[in-house]
C-alpha cells in the first residue's frame, strides 16, 4: 500500500511540476480570450490548445494506450501506480518539449498548424488526463477493444481535421508536401 501511495503522490507531483515549468516558460494559464471552454473544436484559430479539451485531445488518450502497451511489455514487474507514474513523466516530458519554441515553430512550418502557439497550462494538463483516460481504458479493455479505438479516434479525427496522431507525428518528422497540401484541403 505504502507503495502505491508514494507513486500517486510521485505522479501528482509531475503534474504540479509540469504546470510550473510551462509557467517558467511563458505559457498562458488559460486562454488568452479569458474563457475556458470544456471543448474547443474549431480549427485554424490561435485559440486551438487554449481550453480544456480539442481535436488533439484524442491522441494524448491514444498517448495512454502507448505508454500502458510499451510498459506492459518492458516493465511488467514495476507496480501498475509506478507505471503511471513513468507514464506520466513521458507525457509531461512530451508536454514541455511540445510547448518549446522550436517545436512550435517546427509545426507552423511543417504542418497545417500555421495558428499554433502552444498549450495553455489548463489544455496541457488536460493532455495529461486524456492520457490518464487512455492508461485505464487500455489496462481495463480487451485488446480488440482498445485496437478498435485507436482506429476509431484516428479515422474520425482525420475525417474531421484531416489530422491526428499518425499524421502529426509523420509531418512533425518528415513532412510530406502532398500531405501538407490535402491536409489544407
Amino acid at each position: 500500500m505504502k507503495r502505491i501511495l508514494i507513486s500517486h503522490w510521485v505522479t501528482a507531483g509531475i503534474v504540479l511540476a509540469t504546470a510550473v515549468i510551462l509557467l517558467g516558460m511563458g505559457r498562458a494559464t488559460i486562454c488568452e480570450c479569458g474563457t475556458i471552454k470544456l471543448f474547443y473544436f474549431q480549427t485554424g484559430t490561435s485559440k486551438g490548445s487554449q481550453h480544456l479539451f480539442d481535436w488533439y485531445s484524442p491522441s494524448h488518450v491514444l498517448h495512454g494506450f502507448i505508454f500502458y502497451a510499451a510498459l506492459w511489455l518492458f516493465a511488467r514487474r514495476v507496480p501498475m501506480g509506478w507505471q503511471l507514474a513513468i507514464a506520466t513523466l513521458v507525457e509531461a516530458a512530451w508536454e514541455i518539449v511540445d510547448n518549446t519554441d522550436a517545436i512550435i515553430n517546427r509545426y507552423r512550418e511543417a504542418t497545417i498548424a500555421l495558428d499554433y502557439y502552444g498549450d495553455s497550462i489548463v489544455n496541457s494538463r488536460a493532455d495529461i488526463a486524456a492520457m490518464f483516460l487512455g492508461f485505464w481504458l487500455f489496462k481495463t479493455l480487451p485488446v480488440w477493444a482498445s485496437v478498435l479505438i485507436i482506429i476509431i479516434a484516428e479515422v474520425v479525427v482525420i475525417y474531421a481535421i484531416r489530422d491526428g496522431l499518425a499524421l502529426n507525428v509523420l509531418m512533425l518528422l518528415y513532412p510530406v508536401e502532398a500531405v501538407k497540401v490535402w491536409q489544407r484541403g
